[in-house]
């Protein structure tokens, strides 16, 4: 008597029955945008409008929350629709919180991009009026204004966060803590008001304005940002490699420098950076302080000197007869600052991986 095998056609199994396919989803997603793109698109033709991506993108994103919730529970069951509405609703908000951006960075970019030319990085608006000239006098007196004022900022809010994480436990240290909070919500315009006083009592010169007070408003602005992010790095390295450096016979300060900084330099960098990318934009306080000019000013001593923030916003708020080449040069430098910033990011980036400690072989 021989054994016989059973046939296997038909047979299911039941832990992958009833399961949507991995592309089903994205699938769902991508049919649900281009069904509303192209729904958008028809009306904006017919009503002679502009069409209007994000409004597009947000709605279809709407539809494939509801799609993708009666298409799991059909296929599914309602267990698996109520886990896959869900995960669709966090989609979702990512989808919302990353529009705004998205609509920017492609308004900055159409509008700045006629203007992004040699001409506009090699001239100043020096005796221009109308069409030509450019933001060279603006991008050197940004990069001064705001090398300097890093240059202030750091070692004064990196010393202060590692006293208070290191050392502070009495009265100065929650003195401190409370002045950097305060400090912390300080208007940018305050800051320029106070380095203008400021140097006009030292100088006797009720109408000062050079470079070097801009870069002291911003450093004002950039201190408490890098105290409170160097704080939260240094308070994340475990006290484990403190305790075992200094069972070695390591002195503090050396397991500072040696241990707990470079164990804690990559978020470090990322705080310097969000600090510069605070103020690099900031236009009050360098109106106040730095002040307008259309001539080329490398000296932070001498002088007015000018900004790119400033330089957008005198381009947009006193156009002359020709409005389109004023506004032209403005998104223009807009581009011009989000580009520096994405280039800060990604330097930082590059020292955090450089310095930071190796793990592994």
């Amino acid at each position: 008597m021989t054994a016989t095998t059973a046939p296997t056609e038909g047979i299911v199994n039941s832990l992958t029955s009833g399961r949507l396919p991995k592309w089903a989803p994205w699938a769902l997603l991508g049919g649900s945008w281009l069904a509303m793109g192209v729904l958008f698109g028809l009306m904006a033709a017919a009503t002679e409008s502009d069409f209007n991506p994000v409004l597009a993108l947000f709605v279809g994103t709407v539809l494939f929350d509801v799609l993708i919730f009666i298409v799991a529970y059909l296929v599914e069951g309602i267990r698996q629709a109520k886990n896959r509405l869900v995960t669709s609703l966090v989609m979702t908000a990512f989808i919302i919180a990353l529009l705004p951006l998205v609509s920017l960075l492609a308004t900055v970019l159409i509008n700045g991009l006629p203007r992004f030319d040699i001409v506009y990085f090699t001239e100043s608006m020096r005796n221009v009026v109308g069409e030509g000239g450019g933001a060279l006098h603006a991008i050197i007196g940004t990069l001064e204004m705001t090398g300097m004022a890093t240059l202030i900022s750091v070692p004064i809010g990196l010393l202060t966060s590692i006293y208070l994480v290191e050392y502070g436990t009495g009265t100065l240290a929650k003195a401190i803590t409370f002045f950097v909070d305060v400090m912390t919500g300080i208007p940018s315009i305050v800051a320029g008001l106070f380095a203008f006083t400021f140097f006009a009592l030292i100088t006797g010169d009720p109408g000062i304005r050079f470079g070097f007070g801009g870069a002291v408003a911003l450093s004002l602005l950039m201190v408490p940002v890098v105290v409170r992010s160097s704080e939260e790095m240094l308070k994340l390295v475990p006290n484990e490699l403190r305790e075992a450096s200094y069972a070695l016979g390591v002195p503090k300060w050396l397991t500072i420098l040696k241990i707990v900084i470079p164990t804690s330099i990559a978020g470090i960098t990322t705080g310097i950076t969000l600090a510069i990318a605070r103020v690099i934009g900031e236009t009050a306080p360098l109106l106040i302080i730095a002040g307008y000019t259309t001539s080329m000013n490398y000296d932070l001593f001498s002088d007015r000197m000018m900004s790119l923030p400033v330089f957008v916003y005198n381009q947009y708020a006193n156009p002359g007869s020709d409005v389109q080449p004023y506004l032209d040069r403005a998104w223009a430098g807009a581009l011009t600052l989000i580009l520096i910033v994405m280039a800060l990011n990604l330097v930082a980036r590059l020292i955090a991986r450089i310095f930071s400690p190796k793990l592994g072989r």
